[in-house]
C-alpha cells in the first residue's frame, strides 16, 4: 500500500489484469484491462474497462488493494513505450488435432 497522497499506478498493480472483449464476430476480440478488486466503476455502478494501451496512465490515490509488481518508474516508462497505440483485433484460431 502507498503512503498518504501517493499515486498508485494501476498498471503496476497485481490486480490490474488483461481480459478479452468480444468484438463483432464471436471469433474476434480486443484486449481490455480491468481491476480484479473492482476498484474501477462508472457512476452507474458498472465495471469500468480501459483500453489496453491507456492503462499506463491510470492511477488511484491510496488504493487499499495496491500490490506493486516492479520498480515503478522503469516499468511504467516501458509500458508507455511498448504498448500498441491503437486497438488491435485478434482472431481466435480453432484447435485442429493432427
Amino acid at each position: 500500500m502507498a503512503l498518504a497522497n501517493e499515486k498508485d499506478f494501476c498498471a503496476n498493480c497485481a490486480h490490474c489484469i488483461v481480459v478479452r472483449r468480444r468484438e463483432g464476430d464471436a471469433d474476434r476480440y480486443i484486449l481490455r484491462v480491468r481491476c480484479d478488486k473492482n476498484r474501477w466503476s462508472k457512476r452507474s455502478g458498472d465495471e469500468k474497462l480501459y483500453k489496453y494501451f491507456t492503462v499506463a496512465r491510470r492511477i488511484q490515490l491510496n488504493c487499499e488493494d495496491y500490490q506493486e509488481m516492479g520498480e515503478l518508474p522503469h516499468y511504467v516508462k516501458n509500458l508507455k513505450r511498448e504498448l500498441p497505440i491503437k486497438d488491435e483485433i485478434y482472431t481466435v484460431k480453432e484447435y485442429s488435432p493432427k
